[in-house]
């Protein structure tokens, strides 16, 4: 099925040009056309899509329906962000490292008032750090390596076959995707300096740029205009209301309010030049043939993708436009892409309340935004529509 998918995108894009410096109107029908026939071919129920040209928003769209109702999906509807979190929270990391609230590389054991694994009973909210005990690697912890997913941990400590977190390499040495480390930089945030992360990213990023139908926890107006999800089954989910503030995943957000964020990220508003700069700097090198499962073992060298690296709640890239970025947000009903070229200052979000629209994903970036050199094959693993 996917391969059929695959072929029929591909016959699609080729029939059109990349949409950079296009005029907004022939790039809307020129999408709109790709985006019907992929929605068709994959069966997706909703998909919203936004470019960014120049650090300036100049198209948002979207297609299908929110619910099972067949109620329509709109620029304004609010949709599961997923892990596209973390990369607005590595962006509010960054404005408390400016005010010196902060070190990148000062260990987490400065900012808490006790040991890590003292805290007991903290899983509700945070994780299990009582399990750490014994493991004096926990010092060895910093910002810098809680946000390049270089912690050590499994993505998430309940995953584990005991259901407890536990170091599997020495922080700071390899890139090992981990929710948890997030959800450790959120505890030393909220436990160590005494901030409400939901509060302070409503302050310092939502209500800035001005994005009204975005928050990290549910809200009651969310109800009237709210995006359900689809799963691979073809089965409808009910938007999750969620009610603790997770780093790792708990923002909702929509379209048209992303698209803001993503012009202002590109722009460095917010931000001194530094710090954006540190965001998208290649931090960590990547030495995995994909994303997950996230404790596989490291490929060899000439196995590795080239230039690609972990910035700070980012992934970079180099491709034939230069550098570029990117970060994704999935779960059973999700589907969430972020792709930006630095250099241009040109992004595509793409945000669907339906899994099955991710194999549309590669085929639209590249219909917007030309050949990037995006690795849809370490993010997705490989697949026959992630083969460039």
């Amino acid at each position: 099925m996917r391969n059929i998918v695959r072929n029929a995108i591909l016959i699609c894009t080729s029939a059109l040009l990349p949409l950079h410096g296009i005029a907004a109107k022939s790039l809307e029908s020129r999408l709109d056309v790709h985006v019907k026939a992929g929605m068709t071919q994959t069966q997706t129920q909703g998909v919203a899509i936004a470019f960014i040209e120049n650090g300036k928003v100049k198209l948002v769209k979207s297609w299908g329906n929110r619910n099972a109702k067949g109620e329509p999906l709109t620029n304004d509807s609010v949709m599961y962000g997923a892990s596209l979190t973390k990369a607005v929270f590595a962006f509010t990391v960054m404005q408390l490292v400016e005010e010196g609230r902060l070190d990148l590389d000062t260990s987490i054991a400065h900012y808490l008032p006790k040991a890590l694994p003292e805290y007991a009973d903290e899983g509700e909210k945070y994780a299990d750090w009582q399990h750490l005990a014994g493991d004096e690697r926990w010092r060895k912890l910093t910002p810098r390596i809680l946000l390049t997913h270089s912690s050590g941990f499994s993505n998430f400590g309940f995953l584990e076959p005991d259901g407890k977190l536990k170091f599997h390499f020495d922080p700071g040495s390899r890139y090992a995707y981990s929710g948890d480390g997030l959800i450790l930089l959120q505890f030393v945030i909220e436990r160590g300096l005494g901030l409400d992360l939901g509060q302070e990213m409503q302050r310092r990023v939502f209500d800035r740029f001005g994005m009204k139908t975005t928050s990290m926890t549910w809200r009651l107006d969310f109800a009237t205009n709210l995006a359900d999800g689809w799963k691979m089954d073809g089965s409808a989910e009910p938007h999750d209301e969620r009610s603790k503030t997770r780093a790792a995943g708990s923002m909702d957000t929509s379209i048209s309010d992303f698209a803001k964020f993503a012009a202002a990220y590109v722009n460095g508003q917010g931000l001194t030049k530094a710090s954006r700069k540190a965001l998208t700097t290649a931090q960590l090198p990547i030495t995995t043939i994909s994303q997950f499962p996230s404790l596989q073992p490291e490929a060899a060298p000439e196995a590795r993708v080239k230039g690609l690296a972990a910035g700070l709640g980012v992934i970079t890239f180099v491709g034939p436009q230069g550098r570029g970025f990117f970060k994704g947000g999935h779960n059973d009903s999700t589907g969430n892409m972020w792709v930006c070229v630095e250099k241009r200052k040109s992004c595509v979000v793409i945000l669907s309340n339906d899994v099955r629209a991710e194999p549309m994903f590669p085929a639209i970036v590249k219909l917007v935004l030309g050949e990037t050199g995006m690795p849809w094959a370490w993010e997705y693993g490989a697949q026959d529509w992630t083969k460039n």
